[in-house]
């Protein structure tokens, strides 16, 4: 029976969690506030002290012998991840973990050009954000080495699921780029990717780097538009590049400047991974079935 610490329990984290705790194993998980204590506690997981931005507060963790899942994100600022050096100089002094699945991204490739991107393509990032990711992946690789200890990182494209839709901005009729314009993105549904979580863990080869998509490239606003359609919204406005310049954030036209069709053959052939969404109509569906289900539940007496 494997034991599981999580560092970072959000929504990915919660459902990993659930899907060892089917199997009756243990999940234990980093809290920085009483607040997240007792969200953990309701969930059946026991919480453990500690906060990635307090360094001293890592050391003495009960990692002996567990699987570590870290999917904490890098501060939102710089090129590096001083979270992860700080974890990782702690653990350099204490129990390590039999082994460790990260979540990173497929933004480390950078701009593919709307070829097809496997693991053994170079690293390019171009976002900042990128680059601490890239600056992650290598402590985390460097201390594997250090201390034999298998690592798994998964890049992950983008995700989506129940609780993660863009609905609010199909509401508010916000633009979005000409798919004539557009690169290619890329999606995983939320449950695929704790399955994947799940069999990384037990099928993944040490030291070894899975893409995480549906295999299924399209364009953001094509996503938006298939949203749109199974919202019975209409579709968003649709703006051209130039305009684009002035009227979507930093973040986002960074996002659209990058093009890349993630393959995701060696996560379906090494993890055995058969996924339950394996398109973005059948995503969906699942999801807004899912969201309009809660949204009974919470309004019932």
């Amino acid at each position: 029976m494997e034991k599981i610490f999580i560092i970072g329990c959000g929504d990915i984290g919660r459902r990993t969690a659930a899907l060892w705790q089917a199997r009756a194993n243990p999940v234990v998980a980093l809290a920085r506030s009483a607040a997240s204590t007792e969200r953990l506690r309701q969930l059946g997981i026991t919480p453990v002290a500690g906060d990635l931005d307090l360094a001293e507060s890592l050391h003495a963790l009960p990692m002996a012998d567990v699987v570590l899942y870290y999917f904490a994100p890098p501060p939102a600022q710089g090129e590096t991840d001083p979270r992860m050096h700080a974890l990782m100089t702690a653990l350099d002094f204490g129990a390590v973990p039999k082994k460790i699945i990260y979540i990173s991204t497929t933004g480390v490739y950078g701009d593919g050009r709307g070829e097809w991107i496997n693991e053994d393509t170079p690293l390019r990032p171009q976002a900042a954000r990128s680059k601490r990711r890239v600056d992650a992946e290598s402590a985390l690789r460097a201390f594997g080495i250090r201390h034999a200890v298998p690592v798994i990182i998964l890049r992950v494209s983008g995700i989506y699921g129940p609780g993660r839709l863009p609905i609010d901005a199909i509401k508010a009729r916000r633009p979005v780029l000409d798919e004539k314009e557009s690169g290619y993105t890329n999606r995983i549904h939320a449950d695929d990717l704790a399955r994947i979580c799940v069999a990384a863990a037990e099928h993944g080869r040490a030291d070894s780097v899975y893409n995480v998509s549906d295999g299924q490239p399209g364009t953001l606003a094509g996503y938006f538009n298939q949203l749109a359609d199974a919202l019975g919204e209409p579709r968003p406005p649709v703006v051209t590049r130039a305009e684009a310049q002035t009227l979507l954030s930093a973040g986002m036209l960074s996002y659209l400047n990058e093009s890349r069709r993630i393959d995701n053959r060696r996560l379906r052939q090494e993890l055995g991974i058969e996924l339950l969404y394996p398109t973005l109509e059948a995503g969906l569906a699942a999801s807004l079935m899912e969201e309009r289900a809660a949204m009974g539940e919470s309004e019932s007496p």
